[in-house]
């Protein structure tokens, strides 16, 4: 059965009835360039709520979304959805006022954009593109093509680890996904993307600063580089408090305005419920799954590695963190498994004491 063909298979579903796509603004076309985890679900609850959707994958996973579907496992049942998949962004034919969603990890971004660019050709100009990836890198590539660039700040746990398939590991609201026009601003695009998310069991509001939330974000996936390679780590780690101490120390010489933690956890109140999925443990966020799955690249380049760069643009010594993306780069070269180094090694490399 192909993605075209109507639905494929549905068990207890979390998703109430497919809504009109006019109670979504309109016809907006949503291409999904990377439908892996984060895209993947994004794509997903969009088609779910009756949205134009297409996805963009690569390698197994596109083979099996378009003979199979795509398989969404969340704690409220399964379901498995016919989304339309093409294997390049030029297949996907991007067009002007579509909204394009970039969500491959940043080191693939580059080489995405212009792909997008390219396919896009004269139809570039009213093309919306959405970042929705970790960083604060992404959106910098993607203005140098496009004018209407958006940054999407991501809160949303989830897991890509099959080829078809991701994992949703929140209840009943999957995610929360702002954004706003970047580098700041607030348009009537920006205001139908936050609908028609909302609409799809996420919480999405349009920000103007939404950039103070992705500096927030940075500093919380700090923690990436300490998961991938120590293994799971709680938050008051003596080396998640020493990477964290150092991203603050580095984007306070800066001058960079980021949301307080306070702020952060009134944004995220109760919203985000973790919840089993049967037959899925979560075992690591987007950076432990790159080593997980082997694939060779990890983004700690654009997380770890833009701490180490405001350190050195600004004088503030960043030791950890240098250490920590010369590490989760050489795993992940080497395709070693995650958390092959304990935290006690890394700290006393550091010469602190464990």
């Amino acid at each position: 059965m192909t993605p075209d063909s109507g639905p494929i298979s549905t068990t207890e579903s979390a998703v109430p009835a497919t809504r009109s796509v006019v109670e979504l603004g309109g016809r907006m076309r949503f291409v999904i360039f990377g439908a892996g985890a984060i895209g993947g679900l994004i794509g997903g609850r969009l088609f779910e709520a009756g949205a134009d959707v297409t996805l963009v994958a690569r390698g197994d996973h596109e083979r099996v979304l378009r003979r199979d579907g795509l398989t969404l496992a969340c704690p409220d049942g399964t379901v498995t959805l016919p989304v339309p998949t093409v294997g390049t962004i030029a297949a996907a034919e991007p067009r002007s006022g579509d909204v394009v969603v970039l969500a491959m990890k940043s080191q693939h971004t580059p080489a995405a954009v212009a792909e997008l660019a390219a396919a896009a050709g004269d139809g570039a100009p009213g093309v919306r593109v959405v970042c929705a990836q970790n960083g604060v890198e992404n959106e910098r590539v993607a203005l140098r093509a496009f004018a209407d660039v958006y940054a999407m700040n991501v809160m949303m746990p989830a897991t890509h680890m099959e080829p078809g398939e991701v994992v949703a590991h929140s209840a009943p609201t999957t995610g929360l996904l702002d954004l706003g026009r970047y580098p700041s601003g607030v348009d009537d695009a920006a205001a139908e993307i936050a609908a028609a998310l909302s609409h799809a069991t996420f919480s999405s509001q349009p920000l103007a600063d939404v950039m103070r939330w992705k500096y927030r974000k940075l500093i919380l996936n700090l923690g990436n580089a300490v998961e991938a390679v120590c293994g799971p780590s709680s938050w008051s780690s003596p080396l998640s408090r020493l990477v964290r101490h150092e991203g603050e120390a580095a984007l306070h010489a800066a001058g960079i305005d980021a949301a307080s933690v306070e702020d952060d956890m009134v944004r995220r109140g109760d919203l985000l419920d973790m919840r089993p999925v049967p037959g899925h443990d979560r075992q690591g966020g987007s950076s432990w799954q790159s080593l997980a799955r082997g694939l060779g690249s990890v983004e700690t380049d654009y997380l770890t590695g833009e701490i180490v760069l405001l350190g050195r643009l600004h004088g503030v010594p960043t030791p950890a963190n240098e250490l920590l993306q010369r590490l989760a780069n050489q795993m992940a070269a080497e395709r070693r498994r995650p958390g092959s180094v304990p935290e006690s090694d890394v700290l006393a490399r550091l010469g602190v004491p464990g």
